[in-house]
């Protein structure tokens, strides 16, 4: 194989292996048992890519192929311990495994990502243990970006992650979907999970792209494999509030990569499909007696969808509806949603007094995007000291290159 034909090979795995690479995990994880030796054989199966395929092509089914090699290969390595050492369980252990076929077991679900993510979000592990390993193991997240979507370090996060492996194999926790009477009390975790996958692919941590739109898609695939499963409103909810946000990507951003804010995008440029899906969705959640909070949100989102332009946006009923959220889920976060709101429809004066109210109770003081929406406020009073003062505070907390050209072109503006 001449260098180009080899390097496009290498191209390939290295595309495969960010598309495939946590379905591969999370497959090897049902064969072989554990979240180690499945690390390992996935691996081992990309190592054998890398020098088989350059040499006998690309196979038909690249995954296929590489959850058959990781697990032979798996098989391998325990075979070859337990010569070594003569240990009749890890021997019964390795046929077993070579009994085993690499077709789905007959369960609810025939996702074994979906499947891993019931498991990492068992009710043994602590709530915030089960996304943070869910992130880790399911989408691939690095340690980093999980930190930033807690707003936490990430050594803390890289504990938290190994404490909850820890667990799972210490009590004996099972790959597999909960029944369905245990389903709703496991959902909460679930639909967490899948909105930070999303958040982070929306509006990417860090970075030279504002969006990462495998994760953004990724989160979108689980969530319709979740309402298939439990149509339960929540999980609707969470769904078209998705798919809502989704259907501005392409707008979100200018040819060069640059920040364009909502009231200054192309809106012929959003995605109708998936805004009338998710406007649809939203009305079978709203439906239900008691819609929850990502009900109220995809609602949110809804009325920005059907608005020709900001000014035309309706947002006394969005400030309404962020007052209903903070009854339901209060947080300094929706606070400051509604402080976006109220500037829209009282005045920057307004917005700008309950967001320094939110900043001296200590809430988000750390947190980018309140000082970049004081800062808004303020420039739009023409309070240009205080203006700069907020914008240098958000830039250096920000590590997104988009966000940042944004934040240096408002501040040479003042």
């Amino acid at each position: 194989m001449s260098e180009n034909a080899a390097k496009n090979v290498r191209e390939i795995v290295d595309g495969v292996y960010r598309s495939e690479s946590r379905r591969v995990f999370a497959t090897l994880i049902r064969l072989l048992g554990g979240f180690d030796l499945a690390e390992e054989a996935l691996h081992d199966a990309f190592r054998a890519a890398l020098e088989q395929w350059p040499r006998d092509g690309v196979p038909a089914n690249p995954r296929a192929w590489l959850v058959s090699t990781g697990r032979f290969k798996a098989i391998d390595g325990m075979r070859r311990r337990a010569r070594f050492d003569a240990l009749d369980d890890v021997a019964e252990q390795v046929e077993n495994l070579a009994d085993e076929t690499t077709a789905s077991h007959a369960e609810d679900i025939e996702d074994d990502r979906l499947r891993l993510i019931f498991t990492c979000c068992h009710p043994a592990l602590q709530p915030d243990a089960q996304v943070a390993l869910t992130l880790r193991e399911v989408c691939g997240l690095t340690t980093e970006e999980i930190a930033h979507a807690f707003l936490t370090g990430a050594p803390t996060l890289a504990q938290r992650i190994v404490r909850a492996k820890t667990k799972i194999r210490d009590a004996g926790i099972p790959y597999q979907v909960p029944s369905q009477e245990d389903l709703p009390k496991r959902l909460d975790s679930v639909l967490r999970v899948i909105y930070l996958v999303f958040n982070e692919g929306y509006s990417a941590s860090s970075g030279a792209s504002l969006t990462r739109h495998d994760l953004s898609g990724e989160a979108i695939r689980l969530a319709r494999l979740l309402t298939g499963l439990l149509p339960e409103p929540e999980a609707l909810g969470l769904l078209a509030l998705m798919l809502l946000h989704e259907s501005r990507r392409e707008a979100r951003t200018s040819p060069s990569g640059d920040l364009i804010l909502l009231d200054e995008q192309d809106r012929s440029r959003w995605n109708r499909d998936q805004i009338a899906e998710g406007m649809a969705l939203v009305e079978r959640a709203l439906s239900s007696r008691r819609p929850g909070p990502y009900s109220i949100q995809a609602a949110i989102g809804a009325l920005h969808a059907e608005a020709p332009g900001g000014a035309a946006t309706d947002w006394a009923q969005i400030v309404g509806l962020y007052e209903l959220l903070a009854q339901m889920e209060p947080s300094p976060v929706v606070d400051l949603n509604r402080a976006v709101a109220v500037a829209m429809r009282d005045g920057p004066q307004a917005g700008l007094s309950l967001i320094d109210t939110i900043l001296a109770r200590g809430d988000l003081s750390d947190y980018r995007l309140a000082h970049a929406a004081r800062a808004d406020m303020c420039r739009r009073l023409g309070k240009k000291a205080d203006a700069r003062e907020s914008y240098r505070r958000a830039l250096a907390l920000t590590r997104q290159e988009p966000e940042r050209r944004f934040l240096e072109r408002r501040l040479a503006e003042l």
